[in-house]
């Protein structure tokens, strides 16, 4: 179980405590500007702050900086690539703390990630001939390779920041297959997300934020009423129910 106690940062993120079981997806919501990216780069422990978060009762403060890579992988907001490298060479390099892993377990990994990202045929490209959304997803497909368990029984924790940047919606839509994939395995899932909807269908339970509080947290269909998107993100909205699916329409 992941636990975070009173985490903040200065006016960015005010004190907030929550959990995340294994195996549970967690959205965030909120406008930009709400926290969100702040609140994943202290669960990370990439950033100092106050307060404390814990894996399976372990402080990341005593963690050492290998050994944190082996339990979490985190997904920061899209960026190029800093150099020309072959996309199978940079997915090997989510593989240096991990130790000794078996080199059959670790094909077999990443012909089932790429596979289901659609980026199979990309492993002997160059990261420079990649568009956006292939570049993106190989990114996903580097942090989701890090803590696989069948090569890493370690991990235990997965942080994607806004993972839909950059994607199409059939990218998008095999983007959430990997995650709950993922999080079947037993991984812990959270990440921030701008699709409502996409929140209401995919996610376990959701965290939404304005202005650096915590404003509600629960299951989709707990907190996400119209009158509560409504107050954090400053628009006007409608929920609507078709075929049993629950829909937010922007009017």
């Amino acid at each position: 179980m992941i636990e975070a106690k009173n985490i903040a940062l200065g006016t960015r993120l005010l004190p907030l405590s929550f959990s995340v079981e294994q195996g549970e997806i967690v959205h965030l919501l909120g406008a930009n500007g709400s926290g969100k990216s702040t609140l994943l780069e202290l669960l990370s422990g990439l950033t100092e702050g106050q307060g404390d978060v814990f894996l399976s009762g372990v402080s990341l403060n005593a963690i050492d900086s290998k050994s944190l890579a082996r339990q979490r992988a985190y997904l920061s907001q899209q960026q190029k690539p800093a150099f020309a490298i072959g996309v199978y060479q940079y997915l090997s390099l989510s593989l240096s703390a991990l130790g000794k892993y078996h080199p059959a377990e670790l094909d077999t990994a990443v012909k089932e990630i790429c596979t289901t990202l659609g980026i199979e045929d990309k492993l002997n490209r160059n990261t420079e001939q990649l568009s956006g959304g292939e570049w993106q997803r190989v990114r996903l497909a580097g942090v989701c390779l890090q803590i696989w368990p069948d090569i890493n029984p370690d991990g235990q924790l997965l942080i994607l920041d806004e993972p839909a940047t950059a994607l199409d919606i059939a990218q998008q839509s095999v983007m959430y297959k990997m995650v709950r994939r993922i999080a079947e395995r037993g991984i812990a899932v959270v990440m921030s997300n701008h699709d409502i909807n996409r929140t209401l269908s995919d996610a376990d339970r959701v965290m939404l934020l304005k202005n650096g509080h915590l404003v509600a947290q629960g299951t989709p269909r707990e907190v996400m009423h119209v009158d509560m998107l409504e107050k954090v993100f400053g628009t006007r909205l409608r929920r609507v129910e078709i075929d049993g699916q629950l829909l937010m329409l922007n009017t």
